[in-house]
């Protein structure tokens, strides 16, 4: 039987999302292994995530300021808004470098099967936000799925009567695939060829 300590880690490393208990034991035995500056600076960096890290005041992304630094970039595209269904896909996009707009992070995708409302996933956030900067252009980059394009749709709704243009990411991303396992050339691709919502 492991040590109350290492057992105790096993079970730590188990909470991560695809951790099962052999993952979990092969990761506690290389901390052991680590030199004690490295089991500090992994240490550290845990807490400092825990403690500094928080969700921007504008656009919901992740930042340690008050505002996130794409949101204090005054140098991006202030006509164009990229409305994302989490945090992970703004980091994407970055990681591409052809959109010089904005974001902004809505918490999930409607669902009513799931009972996940519009209310749920932040949209009067949005949809204030979008009033008061007066975009020209807001583009929907969501998963296709259904409850991508309920979302979708619903804010496209909301935002009639307004002098907005809505596009949509093109398709070519396979239906219910998850954003961060699509390539990047697609995702270029989709967002480039992004089109106007009917």
């Amino acid at each position: 039987m492991y040590p109350d300590s290492l057992k105790q880690l096993i079970e730590s490393f188990k909470y991560l999302p695809g951790i099962g208990e052999k993952t979990a034991e092969r990761l506690a035995f290389a901390v052991f292994d680590m030199d004690p500056d490295k089991v500090g600076f992994f240490v550290e960096s845990m807490q400092n995530v825990k403690n500094k890290v928080h969700y921007c005041c504008e656009c919901n992304s992740l930042t340690e300021n008050d505002i996130c630094s794409i949101c204090a970039d005054k140098n991006r595209n202030k006509d164009i808004l990229c409305v994302v269904e989490d945090v992970k896909s703004v980091f994407l996009f970055e990681r591409l470098g052809t959109f010089n707009g904005y974001y902004h992070v809505i918490s999930g995708l409607i669902s009513p099967l799931d009972g996940i409302n519009p209310e749920d996933i932040g949209i009067d956030k949005l949809i204030a936000r979008i009033k008061k900067n007066k975009y020209k252009e807001i583009v929907l980059a969501f998963k296709p799925s259904i409850e991508g394009e309920t979302t979708t749709l619903y804010i496209k709704r909301i935002l009639e009567g307004l002098d907005i243009t809505v596009t949509k990411i093109a398709s070519g991303i396979p239906i219910g695939a998850d954003m961060e396992y699509i390539d990047a050339l697609t995702l270029e691709q989709a967002l480039r060829d992004r089109q106007e919502i009917s």
